[in-house]
């Protein structure tokens, strides 16, 4: 069966950076497109980024872009978000799935694969 994991999440001050990891098991990450998505307490998901492929991304809010970077290697079956410039309201619950949008659309839980996240905390 296959699965995302993410991971690279941590505690950073603002102004830093991390790099996440989106990592696919028993299935081709090649074949689909990854978005990256991010939950704050109290909030609904939102999309974060999407890479078809490392020529066509996607991301979700001008301050996204200005800071974050998407990319893939298929023959690693890995996505990875670099995240620079870090802000407290950057901090939510990361997750990565084979699903692409600004907004999850309920479906999507059902028939697209979604990792179980990994934590990013901005704080000083």
């Amino acid at each position: 069966q296959g699965q995302l994991v993410e991971s690279g999440g941590g505690l950073v001050p603002p102004g830093g950076s991390l790099r996440l990891s989106c990592a696919a098991s028993g299935f081709t990450l090649g074949t689909h497109a990854i978005g990256w998505f991010r939950q704050a307490p109290g909030k609904e998901r939102e999309g974060v980024a999407c890479i078809i492929n490392n020529d066509s991304l996607t991301y979700y809010e001008d301050s996204i872009e200005a800071r974050f970077t998407v990319s893939r290697d298929d023959a690693k079956d890995t996505v990875w978000l670099q995240m620079n410039g870090l802000q407290p309201e950057d901090t939510a619950t990361y997750y990565c799935a084979t699903y692409c949008g600004r907004r999850v659309a309920a479906h999507s839980y059902k028939l697209d694969y979604w990792g179980r996240g990994t934590q990013v905390t901005v704080s000083s």
